[in-house]
């Protein structure tokens, strides 16, 4: 078998399975369940997206596969900060109204 086969499925392969390892870690490290929605919902994206990419690089001719880059390149980093700010408002959300319900629950409670 030749090496360069190899070790384009060796590549592949840990490509894969970092990839499947951190949308899991992504997802079941979330705070609470409005959280862990919108992750699984930006894990979709983010793997079709990437596929879609993959996919334009082997499939477009030579000179044109090269300017998928560019807008994977500008779209990639732009989803990451935009995924990450939208996921710390929810995680403050979740937060704030998690204190709320457990402030009200103890107030009500409490002997008067």
């Amino acid at each position: 078998m030749n090496a360069g086969l190899v070790g384009g499925l060796v590549g592949s392969a840990l490509g894969l399975a970092g990839g499947v390892i951190g949308t899991y870690f992504s997802i079941r490290n979330t705070n609470g369940p409005r959280e862990r929605a919108f992750m699984v919902r930006m894990s979709a994206i983010a793997w079709l997206g990437i596929t879609a990419f993959l996919a334009l690089l082997l499939l477009l001719p030579y000179p044109w596969r090269f300017l998928v880059w560019i807008p994977y390149g500008i779209l990639l980093p732009l989803f990451v900060v935009r995924t990450n700010r939208s996921q710390q408002r929810i995680r403050q959300e979740e937060t704030r109204s998690r204190a709320a319900t457990a402030a009200g629950a103890a107030s009500a409670s409490a002997p008067t």
